[in-house]
């Protein structure tokens, strides 16, 4: 019975084929062996891709087709965010909107909010950035975030 090449492709090895040279730096540009990926449906295809396996970054075409990526500092970029009246919703550079992960939202030093967006680490800055931080109030030694009727408290990256 032909197997044909099915065996030859060992564990190891479809590990290593997985290794692609793909990065994401953290103002969002996608670079495969230091050229960056300039077509932006190709782009938006691999940020809807993005993935976390077994604590590892991938883009991820099904369950048995994936690449690992490096990921700089965060898998999405929030490009805007909305109040529609408590809740937030934040529209991510994959072009997909989601409300604000309020239990997940953090600030960094640089003063930018992470938060959770479908499993991965999303970077609030710049316009969103200031929709959020306008409705945020001091508690204490720390601040916190009125949303979806309670106080999220916002921790540190």
């Amino acid at each position: 019975m032909d197997t044909g090449n099915a065996g030859m492709l060992t564990p190891e090895l479809l590990e290593k084929m997985r290794q692609i040279g793909l990065r994401l730096d953290r103002a969002g540009v996608f670079w495969h062996d230091n050229a960056a990926v300039t077509h932006p449906r190709l782009r938006q295809a691999l940020l809807r891709w993005l993935d976390v396996r077994d604590g590892k970054d991938i883009v991820k075409l099904d369950d048995k087709r994936f690449a690992y990526v490096e990921i700089e500092d965060a898998h999405l970029r929030a490009l805007s965010a909305r109040w529609d009246g408590e809740r937030c919703f934040v529209l991510w550079d994959d072009e997909q909107e989601a409300e604000l992960d309020y239990g997940s939202l953090a600030v960094a030093e640089d003063n930018a909010f992470y938060a959770r967006v479908r499993g991965l680490r999303g970077r609030i800055a710049g316009p969103a950035h200031h929709a959020i931080a306008e409705r945020i109030v001091e508690r204490g030694e720390g601040f916190a975030l009125p949303a979806a009727n309670r106080e999220w408290p916002i921790a540190s990256a």
